[in-house]
């Protein structure tokens, strides 16, 4: 079906898409697309997704177009079947999410992607909302490359502008010494680069806000995330942070999603210094792995959430309805997570743990690749940890 042409930008955002008579369109056929559509699919709306591997995870559980997220003749095949798009990923092609806000109806728009898309352009946006950002300098050539290592001093972090992501494209600076080397190796891209002065963390948080076309804004609970080799492993809900960082951290989170306008999920990466100052790290314009959480602890997870915000329905409550510790599940776990399932939990039941597992449906289970999680409810966040190292599952990031 051909969505419907609003000539105003006004009642475009004031569109109102039902369940039972929609069709959601999804670039990106990835784990959060399928999770989106499972969670729109029992509300009553039909999915198509455009991704260019077979039987991509998405494609598994609605319609795929199977085409490069650069072909614009599949983008426009993709529009003609769809009342509404959206994106599961930020790095879709954005001349082509351009080219849909044009001749479809696509409500997070094409800046913010744009926008998500280059740290130079994000950090400006953060620093626009009135948000704090580490302190950071443009690396154009060795000269300022050198120049910006006096300024920040070390440790600092360099990183392409574009790209990357998990820890690629990235290489954090200990001496001076090795500021050249960096610079070498990652210019060797042709990626533009910028240089980050390293915050010494205490520990590392986010939060899952929501901006409706309506205009209306709702922040889930925060999470603590805990990374190993650049990769997240778990996060914590409740964070094991003073109450009032935590209501600072929502607080800059919506901040940050009214000022620049965002429609659907904006998940917000912040560093806690040691002093209590928080500092956003990054952003990312979808669902978010640390917002997993929400699928059975939240009173509305954060897919149904996307789902309400992008159709303009009124957002869903984000009450955390219990303690939860969301766990990944790599491919070098895959297996034994997958067998478990099939014996009785004793940890579980003596820590009085509810594991909950979703698996992508990914073909190929590479070592530090994301095959799936698992939400841990419990009455403590400690025996959802305790439970994660009795499994003895991720013995090879835990010891």
């Amino acid at each position: 079906m051909m969505p419907n042409k609003q000539s105003e930008a006004t009642s475009e955002a004031k569109r109102v898409l039902l369940p039972g008579r929609t069709t959601i369109g999804i670039l990106g056929g990835g784990q959060l697309g399928r999770m989106l559509t499972l969670s729109g699919t029992a509300m009553g709306y039909r999915f198509v997704t455009l991704d260019p591997v077979a039987d991509a995870p998405c494609g598994q559980v609605a319609h795929q177009i199977e085409a490069g997220y650069d072909d614009e003749a599949a983008a426009r095949k993709l529009a003609e079947q769809c009342d509404v798009i959206t994106y599961e990923f930020e790095n879709v092609d954005a001349g082509v999410a351009a080219l849909l806000e044009r001749e479809s109806y696509v409500p997070q728009g094409s800046t913010l992607l744009y926008t998500t898309q280059h740290r130079l352009r994000e950090k400006r946006a953060i620093e626009a909302a009135g948000v704090r950002v580490a302190p950071y300098r443009e690396i154009t050539n060795l000269d300022t490359m050198q120049a910006a290592v006096r300024e920040l001093g070390v440790p600092c972090v360099l990183k392409t502008v574009t790209g990357g992501y998990d820890g690629k494209g990235q290489r954090v600076i200990r001496e001076v010494s090795q500021a050249v080397e960096a610079y070498e190796e990652l210019a060797s891209t042709g990626a533009e680069l910028v240089l980050e002065q390293f915050i010494k963390f205490d520990c590392e948080i986010s939060v899952v806000v929501a901006r409706s076309t309506q205009g209306e804004i709702k922040t889930f609970p925060v999470a603590e995330n805990i990374h190993v080799d650049n990769i997240l492993h778990t996060s914590i809900v409740p964070a094991r942070v003073p109450t009032e960082i935590q209501l600072e951290a929502q607080r800059l989170a919506a901040a940050v999603a009214e000022s620049m306008q965002a429609v659907g999920l904006l998940a917000v990466e912040l560093f806690v210094a040691a002093d209590g100052r928080l500092y956003v790290n990054e952003l990312a314009p979808r669902p978010h792995n640390s917002g997993h959480y929400t699928m059975e602890a939240c009173a509305t997870s954060q897919f149904e959430q996307h789902i309400r915000a992008i159709c303009g329905l009124p957002l869903g409550d984000t009450t955390l309805l219990s303690p939860v510790v969301m766990v990944n599940v790599l491919g070098e776990h895959l297996e034994g997570v997958i067998d478990r399932m099939g014996q009785s939990d004793a940890e579980a039941m003596e820590l009085g743990v509810i594991p909950k597992l979703h698996i992508y449906g990914k073909t190929e289970a590479k070592t530090g690749r994301k095959m799936g999680h698992v939400n841990l409810l419990c009455q403590d966040v400690e025996e959802g940890l305790q439970w994660i190292e009795q499994t003895n599952l991720w013995r090879n990031i835990n010891s």
